[in-house]
C-alpha cells in the first residue's frame, strides 16, 4: 500500500498499470527485447527514486518520514501543529490520558472467518505466482520438433520427464524459450528418434543425448489433495467446536446454547398481574417470588428462605403460561424461558450442555427467574420406561437439571418455575425440598373466578352492555369453562357481531359464542330426510324431559335439533357447580343422559346410532362409582385408577375375578338408570310427544317454552349469578393482597400496561 501511495505524485510520469503489464511479459520477448525493456526500467526507477529523494515538498500522509519537510513556512507550521494537537485528541472529545483505541488488527485476530478468507487468498496468490513465474514454455509437437530443430541441428540434449513429456534444450534456448511436447510411449520415442538421426547419417557418438527423470510438481499434487485436507480440516474444526459445546459453550452450529428467550426491563411482555385473574391462590404464590427478589432485605432479616422453586400444574387453558408472562412482565428482573422440549436434540449431549448454559446466563443476570414450560418433556421419572435406563438422552438431561437446582454450584437468587399438565409423571427427586418446594394447582374457576376474568377479557370489546351484569351473566352461563374457553368465547362473540355488521358486540353475540364454543358451528347446509329429523327431535325430548322431571338433573336452558359441528342435535344444561356428588346425584344424571335412547326404544321399537356418544358417558359414569369412587356394595370401599383416554393399560391393579365383578357390577348399575328412564318416559309419554312436536315445529326451544309445554319444574333451581354465590361470603373474589406484598400493587399502579395489549 505505501509504495502505491508513493507512485502517486508520480502519475503524470509514469502509468504504473501499464509499467506492471509490461513486466508480466517479459518471458515472451526475445533476448534484444528484454535487454532494452531492462535498460528502460533502471532508467525510469532511477528517475522515480531520484524524485522521491530531492524532492522538496514531502508526498502527502508521509511528512514524518522526511526530516527536511517541517522546515517550511510559518503558514505550514501552524496548520501541521493544528492537525498534530486535532490528530493526539482521541475520540469523544476527551483527553489524549484516556483509554488507547484498540489497533486493526485485534479484531483481526478475532474473527476468525477473516482468517480463513486471507488463508485462502494467500495460497491462490502463491499458486499463481508459482504457476506464472520461472522460464515460459510452449508446447510444439513431433513433426515441428524433426523439421525445425533436429534436422537442423539445433537440440542440444533431450529430457524425458515422467515418461510422458520431453524438454527440449536447444543451442539457443534463450531466444527459443522452454520447448516441450508429449509422447505416447518411451519405445515409440526413441524408435522414432534413432530412425530420424540414422537418416541424417549422424555418427551414434554425437547422436542427441537423452535424459530420464522423474519429476514431481508439487503444486499438481497440492491441488489432488486439497478435497481431503478440506475435509479434515472441516472434522478437526468442528469436533472442537463440538468439544465446545459440551462444555456449554455454543458446539457445532450453536447447539448446545441455551435457547431460552431473555426478557428485561426493556424487552419485558406487556402482561401485568392485573391481567391474570380467577387464580388469585396461585398469583400470591408467584407474587412471593418476585417480592423476594426485589425486596430480598424483608426476608433475610427473619432468617427465611425463599424457595428455589415452583410448579405450576393444572388442566390445559387454566392460566399457567399466562401467570409466567405476568411475571416476566411485572418483575424487574431478567426473566429467562424456555421451552422443556428444546433440551431434547438429536446430538448426543446437547440437553445437559444447554442445562448448564441456561443456569449459567441465570447466574450472570441474578437476580434472576427461569420459566420452563412443560416440563414434562424432559422431567418425566427416570427408570419408567425401561428401554434405555442411564444412557437415554433424556434422562441425563434430568440429571443435569437436578445437579444444577441442588448441587455445589450456586443458585444465589435464582427462582425457577415450570409449568406442567402431567405433575403425577414428575420425577420424585424434582419434587421434593429444596427444588422444586412448591406445587402451585391451577384448577378450572370458579363463578367468581370466571367473572373476573370475563371482567378482563370485556375490556377491548366494543360493547354497550354493563360489563359488570353481563360478566356476571356469563359467568353463570359457563360453568366448567377455563381462562382460555372464556377467551375464546369474548372473540367468537366480537367475530359474530362482525359477521352481521352490528356496531358492537351484544349480548346475544355472547350466547351464540358459548353455543359455539360448547356445541360446535351451526351445519345449517346439511340436510337431514324427514325420518332421520323426526328422529332426532324425539331423541333430544327423551333428554329434554328427563332432565325436568329428575330432582338432582342439571336445569335445561335450550335444546335443538339443527345439527352441529359435534353432533344432529344439541343440548344446552346449567349444571351446579359441586365438589361433592352422591349417589343419587350421579344416578339422576345417568338416567338423563340415557332419556335419549329410552325415548327412541318407546317411539320407534328401535336404536339408532345416534347414542353412542350418551353411551360412553354413562359408561365412564358406572366405572367411576365402581372402581374409583368406592360406591358398590359389593366391591366394598376401595378405589383404582382408570387409564387415561388414549392411554394403553397392560396390567391392572386387580384379580381376574375383581375384574370380572367390576364388570357386572357396572353393567347392573346402567341397566338399573335404564329401567328407571323407561319408567319415567313412559310415564311422560304425552310430554314428550308435545316437546318433540315442538322441536320439529321450531327447531330451536329455550327455557319459556319448556315451562309453556310442561309448566314449571317441580323443583327448586338456580339460575342467577347471585343464587349461585349466595353464602359463600360475597359476590366478588376477594384480591386483597397480605401487607408484605401490598408494596408490589403500588408498583404496579406507577408502571401501566401499555395501551392496547390483549391478554391470550
Amino acid at each position: 500500500m505505501a509504495f502505491r501511495f508513493c507512485l502517486k505524485p508520480l502519475q503524470p510520469w509514469l502509468n504504473y498499470s501499464s509499467f506492471r503489464a509490461s513486466i508480466t511479459q517479459v518471458g515472451r520477448f526475445s533476448c534484444s527485447n528484454r535487454v532494452l525493456l531492462t535498460q528502460k526500467t533502471n532508467l525510469l526507477s532511477d528517475a522515480l527514486f531520484s524524485r522521491l529523494r530531492f524532492s522538496s515538498q514531502a508526498p502527502k500522509g508521509f511528512e514524518r518520514f522526511f526530516p527536511g519537510a517541517s522546515k517550511q513556512g510559518p503558514k505550514n507550521a501552524k496548520s501541521e501543529g493544528k492537525s498534530s494537537s486535532q490528530s493526539n485528541k482521541p475520540p469523544g472529545g476527551g483527553t489524549s490520558g484516556g483509554k488507547k483505541p484498540k489497533p486493526w488488527w485485534d479484531s483481526f485476530y478475532e474473527a476468525y472467518q477473516q482468517q480463513i478468507w486471507l488463508a485462502v487468498g494467500l495460497s491462490l496468490g502463491t499458486g499463481y505466482l508459482l504457476m506464472s513465474s520461472g522460464t515460459p514454455t510452449r508446447e510444439i509437437n513431433w513433426q515441428e520438433f524433426r523439421t525445425n530443430y533436429l534436422e537442423k541441428g539445433d537440440v542440444e540434449k533431450l529430457i524425458v520427464s515422467n515418461k510422458s513429456q520431453v524438454k527440449v534444450y536447444t543451442k539457443n534456448s534463450i531466444i527459443d524459450g522452454q520447448l516441450t511436447f508429449t509422447i505416447g510411449s518411451v519405445e515409440n520415442f526413441e524408435r522414432n528418434l534413432e530412425n530420424v538421426q540414422q537418416e541424417m547419417n549422424i555418427d551414434p557418438a554425437y547422436w542427441v543425448p537423452v535424459t530420464y527423470v522423474k519429476e514431481s510438481e508439487w503444486l499438481k499434487e497440492l491441488i489432488k489433495l486439497t478435497p481431503t485436507l478440506l475435509i479434515i480440516g472441516a472434522l478437526v474444526y468442528f469436533s472442537r467446536r463440538l468439544s465446545a459445546g459440551s462444555k456449554g459453550q455454543g458446539g457445532i452450529f450453536g447447539v448446545g446454547s441455551s435457547t431460552a428467550k431473555l426478557f428485561n426491563k426493556e424487552t419485558s411482555v406487556a402482561i401485568r398481574f392485573k391481567d391474570v385473574a380467577g387464580c388469585e391462590e396461585a398469583k400470591l404464590e408467584i407474587m412471593e417470588f418476585v417480592n423476594f427478589l426485589k425486596n430480598p432485605q424483608q426476608y433475610h432479616e427473619l432468617g427465611a428462605k425463599i424457595p428455589k422453586g415452583a410448579i405450576l400444574s393444572g388442566p390445559p387453558g387454566t392460566g399457567k403460561t399466562l401467570l409466567a408472562k405476568a411475571t416476566a412482565g411485572e418483575a424487574q428482573v431478567p426473566f429467562l424461558t424456555v421451552s422443556g422440549s428444546e433440551f431434547l436434540e438429536m446430538f448426543v449431549g446437547v440437553g445437559p450442555a444447554r442445562v448448564r448454559d441456561l443456569f449459567g446466563q441465570a447466574r450472570k443476570h441474578a437476580p434472576c427467574i427461569i420459566f420452563i414450560d412443560e416440563i414434562d418433556a424432559v422431567g418425566r421419572a427416570r427408570g419408567r420406561t425401561g428401554q434405555f435406563g442411564g444412557h437415554d438422552e433424556r434422562e441425563n438431561t434430568l440429571n443435569q437439571l437436578l445437579v444444577e437446582m441442588d448441587g455445589f454450584s450456586s443458585t444465589t437468587n435464582v427462582v425457577v418455575l415450570a409449568g406442567t399438565n402431567r405433575p403425577d409423571v414428575l420425577d420424585p427427586a424434582l419434587l421434593r425440598p429444596g427444588r422444586f418446594d412448591r406445587q402451585i394447582h391451577l384448577s378450572a374457576p370458579d363463578i367468581k373466578g370466571r367473572c373476573s376474568i370475563f371482567k378482563v377479557h370485556l375490556k377491548p370489546i366494543k360493547t354497550n352492555a354493563d360489563i359488570e351484569k353481563l360478566s356476571r351473566r356469563m359467568a353463570a352461563l359457563t360453568p366448567g369453562f377455563t381462562g382460555a374457553d372464556i377467551a375464546n368465547v369474548c372473540n367468537e362473540a366480537a367475530l359474530i357481531a362482525a359477521r352481521h355488521l352490528s356496531p358492537d358486540v351484544q349480548e346475544n353475540h355472547f350466547e351464540q359464542a358459548i353455543e359455539r364454543v360448547i356445541g360446535g358451528l351451526e351445519k345449517k347446509t346439511q340436510v337431514l330426510q324427514p325420518e332421520e329429523k323426526k328422529t332426532v327431535a324425539y331423541h333430544e325430548a327423551g333428554h329434554a324431559v328427563a332432565g325436568w322431571f329428575l330432582e338432582h338433573a342439571d336445569p335445561l336452558l335450550k335444546v335443538s335439533i339443527i345439527p352441529r359441528g359435534r353432533g344432529l342435535g344439541y343440548a344446552q344444561y346449567l349444571p351446579k357447580e359441586q365438589y361433592l356428588l352422591s349417589t343419587e346425584q350421579l344416578l339422576d344424571k345417568m338416567c338423563m343422559t340415557l332419556g335419549g335412547r329410552v325415548s327412541e326404544q318407546i317411539f320407534f321399537n328401535r336404536i339408532t346410532t345416534g347414542a353412542q356418544d350418551d353411551l360412553s358417558k354413562v359408561t365412564k359414569s358406572a366405572y367411576s362409582q365402581v372402581v374409583t369412587f368406592g360406591m358398590n356394595e359389593k366391591l366394598g370401599n376401595v378405589s383404582f385408577d382408570l387409564p387415561r383416554d388414549g392411554e394403553p393399560s397392560f396390567d391392572k391393579p386387580y384379580s381376574e375375578a375383581t375384574a370380572q365383578l367390576i364388570d357386572e357390577q357396572a353393567r347392573e348399575l346402567i341397566n338399573k338408570a335404564y329401567d328407571i328412564t323407561t319408567a319415567l318416559l313412559t310415564k311422560h309419554k304425552g310430554d314428550v310427544e308435545k316437546v318433540a312436536q315442538r322441536l320439529l315445529e321450531k327447531e330451536v326451544l329455550n327455557r319459556e317454552d319448556m315451562i309453556d309445554l310442561l309448566g314449571p319444574r317441580p323443583f327448586k333451581e338456580k339460575s342467577t349469578y347471585e343464587e349461585f354465590v349466595a353464602g359463600t361470603g360475597g359476590e366478588t373474589e376477594d384480591t386483597t393482597l397480605p401487607k408484605g406484598l401490598q408494596g408490589l400493587k403500588d408498583d404496579n399502579s406507577e408502571r401501566p400496561a401499555p395501551a392496547g395489549t390483549i391478554p391470550t
